[in-house]
């Protein structure tokens, strides 16, 4: 699973997904692995706004990658540097967790990673009806 990915995830059990600490969900005993990745500038400058920042940088921070600025720099008033976008690729498309666990930090449920594939899949009394 990429911090990509990650980054878009919230838990939606029962009782835990109007909530407003159910994001961004804890990684625990993870495997990570560094998949090259080819790097695209375009999708990149498009991704960024929709990133949740604090979330993205205290997720990489938790992984042992310190390479992000700790604020998302104002790019309104002027575009990337090359040397940051190729870091938010590394971290964004190049890390990978293999396996382990996210866990909610509101309700505590726990999605497993196998094979870097993150299973969100809820039992039928989780779901919220």
């Amino acid at each position: 699973m990429r911090l990509l990915t990650h980054n878009l995830l919230a838990c939606h059990a029962k009782g835990c997904g109007s909530s407003s600490n159910n994001f961004p969900l804890q990684l625990r005993n993870v495997q990570l692995e560094l998949i090259e990745a080819d790097y695209n500038e375009t999708f990149l400058k498009g991704f960024l706004p929709k990133l949740a920042w604090p979330a993205f940088v205290s997720t990489a921070r938790q992984l042992g990658d310190t390479s992000l600025p700790e604020d998302m720099p104002d790019f309104l008033s002027k575009e990337p540097s090359e040397e940051f976008l190729r870091t938010l690729h590394h971290v964004l498309l190049e890390i990978h967790v293999s396996e382990g666990e996210m866990v909610c930090p509101n309700c505590e449920h726990v999605y497993p990673i196998r094979s870097g594939i993150p299973n969100m899949l809820l039992a039928e009394h989780e779901i919220p009806k």
